[in-house]
């Protein structure tokens, strides 16, 4: 449902549609010198020499790329190139306003050792919840489209939360889900695709999980969890395990003030959920920041250092994405 919410004006900050030239131009350079590097058996990942064999047969689900609206540091055929030279076994293309299914089948022929996919988030650009949106990705050349996440960028709760006066797209009204989101939840169902819950609130997220185990969706994965404007609780996030659900833990930048924080609050949240129910993740692609496969790494690294467990970090990166994804 499209609705909207009077706030102030709105502060998107992350709506840039100019790419700038000489990031882009020295992006593609470190990219190629990367690929390259690996290739000759002379570079290690950005993350270090320790993340190499975190990386190997991990798997990203949350990988930002262009063609994009937006600025980012790499496109999907480079990212797909060098995952493949980190020796990562897969990765999910995301964008936030149209299907990436046609792009994963396209990365495919370019990079053929590479398992791509893609998925759709059900923002205003699709119609928001549309269930025709959902059914036409299904049906994509390859059918390599997995994940379906509810609204992100134009979820009621991420309006609300950045205080913006716009559309959004609701999931809720009344305390019960709209129709439109049950019809979507039984179109995952039935084509065995990923329930992820996007930018919505954790009271949504949790109806939202409900509806998905009561028509049988076979996999289901909270976005990031801990990350605002979801931000859980450890207690809501054991309850969304009790659920079915994975819990996506993503890493961003390592580079940033608050990472080593952060990082401890993952590490302690996973003990407490379980590894067995947790998936990790980079969420990465902006402009600026570490290329994904190196930021994966250097994530993995850091939770290695905070006592996780290399067997627990491979549960988490390696197994239970490739159950999600349905990866062989």
């Amino acid at each position: 449902m499209l609705d909207a919410f009077s706030g102030v004006e709105s502060r998107r900050v992350f709506h840039s549609r100019f790419f700038p030239t000489a990031f882009g131009a020295f992006a593609a350079v470190a990219i190629a010198v990367a690929i390259a590097g690996v290739a000759a058996g002379g570079a290690e990942p950005q993350g270090g020499s320790d993340s190499a064999p975190l990386l190997a047969g991990a798997i990203d689900i949350h990988v930002h790329t262009t063609p994009d609206d937006r600025p980012r540091s790499v496109d999907a055929i480079e990212v797909a190139r060098l995952a493949h030279a980190r020796g990562m076994r897969a990765i999910v293309l995301k964008n936030h306003y149209e299907s990436t299914a046609g792009i994963a089948f396209l990365v495919r022929k370019i990079v053929p050792d590479m398992q791509v996919f893609g998925g759709i988030d059900l923002n205003l650009t699709v119609g928001g919840m549309n269930p025709a949106a959902v059914e036409h990705m299904t049906k994509v050349s390859g059918g390599w489209g997995r994940i379906v996440w509810m609204s992100t960028f134009d979820a009621e709760n991420q309006v609300r939360f950045s205080k913006e006066n716009r559309p959004f797209v609701r999931v809720v009204q009344n305390g019960a889900l709209l129709p439109e989101v049950k019809s979507v939840i039984g179109l995952i169902a039935k084509h065995g695709l990923v329930l992820a819950t996007g930018h919505t609130s954790p009271a949504e997220a949790m109806l939202l999980l409900e509806e998905g185990r009561r028509a049988g969706v076979r996999a289901m994965v909270v976005t990031h969890a801990m990350n605002t404007p979801v931000s859980m609780t450890v207690e809501q996030m054991q309850q969304a395990a009790r659920l079915g659900a994975f819990i996506e833990f993503v890493g961003g930048s390592m580079r940033d003030t608050d990472a080593d924080a952060r990082v401890t609050r993952f590490a302690n949240a996973i003990r407490a959920i379980g590894p067995g129910s947790c998936i990790l993740s980079s969420d990465l692609g902006q402009a600026n920041n570490p290329l994904p496969p190196d930021g994966f790494g250097a994530f993995l690294s850091a939770l290695r250092a905070k006592g996780v467990s290399e067997i627990d970090i491979a549960r988490m990166s390696k197994e239970n994405p490739a159950r999600i994804l349905g990866v062989q």
